[in-house]
């Protein structure tokens, strides 16, 4: 069965991002149950939020030299703030699960899902 990663981006520096439960106090229990659900059906592989890039570092290969950023990017307005890995019978259910990941959060907030599929490589 095909998995897929779903990016979760985010506005890193907004107040609601940086204090979740005092934006919206039935956040992490709804959160809680999604993710019981997925869970039970077997489809999520792993999942995690991610540190901001203020303790983070960007490295970039070009003309055959490697440079070094150390974060916070305040060029970048949207971040990449967490992931899930997934388990499912093809895109569309990836992208249904991606669908009620983004509804169980408080709709003043903008968060975006990217979800793709993992090439798997040939074994051997």
């Amino acid at each position: 069965m095909p998995r897929f990663l779903s990016l979760v981006r985010i506005e890193e520096n907004t107040p609601d991002a940086i204090d979740m439960e005092s934006a919206d106090p039935g956040f992490e229990e709804r959160m809680g149950a999604l993710f019981a659900e997925i869970t039970k059906a077997g489809v999520m592989v792993d999942t995690a939020g991610l540190r901001p890039t203020a303790e983070s570092t960007r490295i970039t290969w070009s003309d055959g030299k490697l440079s070094f950023t150390d974060g916070p990017f305040t060029e970048t307005k949207e971040v990449v703030g967490g992931y899930a890995m997934l388990q499912c019978k093809d895109m569309a259910e990836a992208v249904e699960w991606g669908k009620r990941f983004l509804a169980v959060h408080p709709p003043q907030w903008k968060v975006g899902l990217e979800v793709r599929e993992v090439e798997e490589m040939p074994e051997g």
